[in-house]
């Protein structure tokens, strides 16, 4: 039934002859009751087909009435054992709330979050019991995304199958004083990479890596990868999360992908951290709107079984009505308060609905309970969201935030952020679940109130196991074997080493030629999952659609207007392309879905997500993270980089600072190569390290993320160069080019990155054939890696101060260099400066600081002081300085180049789309 939803033309709750309605309404019920609910709605759909093709106005269905969507009669039996089920979650939430309350000693006082799981124990133990499916389950398993905040509980359940011990329980949150036995304090694939598998706890990204999870594991069986066909994914979710713009704003590619694997469960308990999520409102019937809007099945758990009854003798639909009205605010106090409120408060409304109740008691009022702990309910909810077909499911339950821990924490404002019980809080708590603990036990020490194991011969203990075995083996884990992965050889290579002749291209084109010969190689090419958002024509990845073509479970079903073009736009059911859209977000998400997929799946994917530079660590540096954590491998290209390069973009395009943004994940290797050779390295370099035999230069740790920054102003692309120094261009530095001056004249040193390699060189010739100085160039592929390095090796120093000090690697290959050093990029000037403390000369650093904006690039370059000739004055002063060269030539180039005019800026070229 519907609420309250009028009908077109008439007043809302008008009705314009009573009597004739009610015999509708009978016959209506008569239906139900002979025929039961499945008829009742093919019959209901006839009307409704009916009355459209009558052109009778219909009101949009979005919400129905405030009680469970799946009808008593239509509930499958519960094919568990209740008491036993009940009786082993008890003691998970006893043991989940002492672990906490352990934790805040007073000597160690860590913290933790006791009421997330109190209130969402059933809705997990429903799904380990009888849906979970384990790595071991011939489908492959299913993948749950745990919320943040319940992970006590998670632990809790290890602990009485004996996967954890107390001693790892009374190391939660401690986890290097307590090293061995230490568990994290939400789910941290990096801090426990064999136990948790996707980290949630930062609001909005479990929602929106489940849905990319979802589309990665139909993207692997369409391209005939891997059969996941019986996966399913979770998603559990709190209804504040929901209102993150990550939590709902992907949810259409789940709806157009037609992710029928995909279920979210939004515990619904009413609160967020401070109070209500919706206080005035209904945070259910919103959220039931908006994935109904969206294309999502959506199926409300809103009360238990005690309910069923009241709710079937509610013949007038009162009893109905309130649920319909009454705000969220006044259901969270329902229940921080008793049954005698509750029966004068909301029965008390009408009547009817009083008279409802006035054969209950006070305390059968009270435990009419919600429907996220009903075992039956949830049951029921799951079992259709695994059958239905078609549409991803939301099931929406509602529950009690800190549920059976009392009346200082059930439903309360602050229960989030209570850590805390009482020595009369434990003993009610105990009381509640019947757990088998005494009090002398409780009394004797506050903060050391026992954990309760049954011993592992008990038969709840054997029945939960049996349960696990049954689905597959334990959950949540993590496991890191993988089909083997041949890498391409010399030959995938040899574009890259070509360089462009006497063409000009760019370094993002100069990627995409070595991307395609990867992607060409027959071993491993199919592997390779590019990502791009809706900006391939751009970057010159357009050449890819007719071959690789682009992913889209539905193929592609209409007649494409650039069909006679080569480069036509297609899709197709097994493309390998991942054309996200004006979305970062999710490009992110299905990068890390496919960067995990070696852990996931056991089957490694190379995901290389090519995107807007400044739309990268800027927009999604959050989603970053998370694939950090999971351990994510692969590739990131920020295209179109740098601040001066992409000419009339301007402000928020012109990217001068992701280097920095980069530097502080420490799973990104960040790179700002010159060259298509120097990229061909790189690339090669980050495939051995992620999926190699362990021994690439740049490190044995396969679980990174290499950044490579490539730009689209054209140039020519010189060959790899004789007697390449391809250590130092992996760990970020090379000498490219010797100065040309003769031995006794004066020195200097131009370290370069990216784009603006050839600024130094030409910063070179002019200070060469002009002014008479000799001036090594330098190609710095990485400041972030020659930054890490050095800081590393003070770190060594610092702790073995008897040892011989190791001499970073930076140090090493300019420390002895003759004259200052001049340091410029297309970044802001803290890009170079992060190594300047590692070198004893003189140093300067050139940088385009402050906000972008429109105009040619040698303008732009000449404004922020990093062309040509600002390299040429910078080197002149610090050599004047020295007493290297005359006082009066610093200001003799400005004068002699007009450095301070803008439109006498020489450096760049136009052109280049990518």
């Amino acid at each position: 039934m519907v609420a309250d939803q009028g009908i077109v033309g008439s007043a809302p709750g008008r009705d314009s002859d009573p009597e004739e309605t009610a015999e509708w309404v009978e016959s209506f019920d008569q239906l139900v009751d002979a025929r039961g609910s499945e008829r009742a709605r093919e019959v209901l759909g006839r009307l409704l087909a009916r009355a459209g093709g009558r052109s009778v106005g219909l009101p949009s269905v979005i919400t129905t009435d405030y009680v469970n969507t799946i009808p008593v009669d239509e509930e499958p039996e519960f094919p568990g054992d209740e008491e036993i089920e009940r009786k082993y979650r008890a003691w998970m939430r006893w043991n989940a709330a002492v672990m906490v309350h352990r934790s805040q000693r007073p000597e160690i006082g860590v913290g933790g979050h006791i009421s997330t799981y109190a209130g969402a124990a059933t809705l997990y133990e429903v799904g380990f019991n009888h849906f979970f499916k384990g790595k071991d389950h011939p489908s492959g398993g299913d993948q749950v995304f745990f919320q943040g905040h319940a992970s006590p509980g998670m632990y809790a359940r290890a602990f009485l199958e004996g996967r954890l011990t107390e001693e790892d329980l009374d190391g939660f949150r401690q986890e290097k004083s307590k090293e061995g036995h230490a568990l994290s304090s939400y789910p941290h694939p990096r801090l426990m990479p064999e136990f948790w598998e996707f980290p949630t706890v930062s609001m909005g990204i479990g929602p929106m890596n489940a849905i990319y999870q979802a589309q990665s594991n139909r993207y692997l069986h369409n391209r005939g990868i891997k059969d996941t066909s019986e996966q399913q994914v979770w998603a559990f979710l709190g209804d504040g999360e929901m209102d993150e713009p990550e939590s709902r704003g992907l949810l259409q590619l789940a709806a157009n992908d037609g992710l029928d694997n995909l279920n979210f469960v939004i515990n619904c308990n009413l609160q967020r951290l401070d109070g209500p999520v919706r206080g005035n409102g209904k945070i259910m019937q919103e959220l039931e709107a908006f994935f109904r809007g969206a294309g999502w099945n959506v199926i409300k758990v809103v009360w238990g079984r005690e309910w069923d009854n009241l709710l079937a003798k509610d013949t007038t639909g009162d009893l109905v009505k309130i649920m319909n009205e009454t705000a969220d605010g006044d259901y969270q106090t329902y229940k921080a308060e008793s049954g005698g409120f509750v029966r004068d408060h909301f029965f008390g409304k009408t009547p009817v609905t009083k008279d409802l109740v006035a054969d209950m008691t006070d305390a059968e009022v009270w435990n009419l309970k919600r429907g996220g702990h009903d075992y039956r309910k949830v049951y029921a909810a799951y079992k259709a969201a695994t059958e239905f077909k078609g549409k991803p499911t939301v099931i929406l339950a509602k529950t009690v935030k800190g549920y059976g821990l009392g009346p200082h924490f059930e439903g309360r404002n602050a229960t989030h952020q209570m850590k805390k019980l009482t020595n009369a809080d434990l003993k009610a708590f105990r009381d509640h679940l019947r757990v088998p603990v005494t009090d002398e036990q409780i009394d004797a020490d506050l903060y050391n109130a026992p954990y309760y194991h049954p011993g592992p011969d008990a038969p709840e203990i054997q029945y939960m196991l049996d349960r696990r075995r049954k689905l597959g083996g334990f959950l949540p884990e993590r496991r890191t074997k993988h089909a083997e992965t041949v890498l391409p050889g010399e030959k995938a290579y040899e574009v890259a080493k070509r360089g462009s002749g006497k063409q000009q291209a760019a370094t993002t084109m100069a990627f995409v030629r070595l991307l395609k010969d990867l992607m060409r190689d027959k071993e491993f090419g199919k592997r390779i999952v590019p990502i791009i958002p809706d900006e391939a024509r751009t970057f010159g990845m357009d050449s890819f659609f007719p071959t690789a073509k682009i992913y889209n479970p539905k193929g592609q079903n209409y007649l494409s207007v650039d069909r006679e073009l080569v480069l036509a736009y297609k899709e197709s059911i097994e493309g390998q392309i991942l054309h996200a859209g004006i979305n970062e977000a999710g490009s992110v998400a299905a990068f890390t879905a496919a960067g995990t997929a070696y852990a996931t799946h056991g089957q490694p994917l190379i995901p290389i997500y090519v995107f807007y530079s400044m739309f990268g660590f800027q927009r999604t540096g959050d989603s970053f993270w998370a694939a950090g954590d999971q351990m994510t491998r692969g590739f990131i290209i920020g295209a179109t980089a740098g601040r001066t390069t992409l000419t009339g973009e301007g402000l928020q395009h012109a990217d001068g600072h992701s280097p920095i943004l980069a530097s502080t994940n420490p799973a990104v290797v960040t790179y700002d190569p010159a060259y298509g050779y120097e990229i061909g390295y790189i690339m090669r370099d980050g495939l051995e390290r992620m999926y190699g035999n362990g021994n690439a230069v740049s490190g044995t740790d396969p679980n990174v993320m290499y950044y490579l920054t490539v730009y689209n102003e054209p140039i020519v692309q010189p060959a790899e160069p004789e007697n390449l120094d391809v250590n130092g261009l992996l760990r970020g530095i090379y000498k490219l080019q010797d100065g040309h001056q003769a031995e006794n004249t004066p020195k200097a040193q131009i370290l370069a990155s990216g784009v603006a390699v050839p600024w130094a060189l030409e910063a070179q010739r002019i200070l060469s054939d002009e002014w008479g100085v000799s001036a090594d160039v330098w190609s710095v592929t990485s400041w972030n890696e020659l930054r890490r390095d050095a800081v590393a090796a003070e770190e060594e120093t610092f702790l073995n101060p008897d040892a011989e000090p190791r001499v970073p690697f930076v140090t090493q290959q300019l420390g002895n260099a003759p004259g200052p050093v001049v340091a410029v990029s297309d970044y802001m000037k803290a890009v170079p400066d992060q190594i300047r403390q590692f070198l004893p000369q003189d140093f300067a650093t050139l940088g385009a600081d402050g906000f972008g904006f429109s105009d040619t690039r040698a303008a732009a370059r000449r404004f922020f002081k990093i062309d040509s000739h600002s390299v040429v004055v910078r080197t002149l002063q610090l050599l004047a300085k020295r007493g290297e060269v005359d006082s009066n030539a610093p200001r003799q180039a400005i004068e002699k180049y007009s450095l301070l005019d803008v439109n006498a800026g020489t450096t760049g070229n136009a052109g280049g789309d990518s």
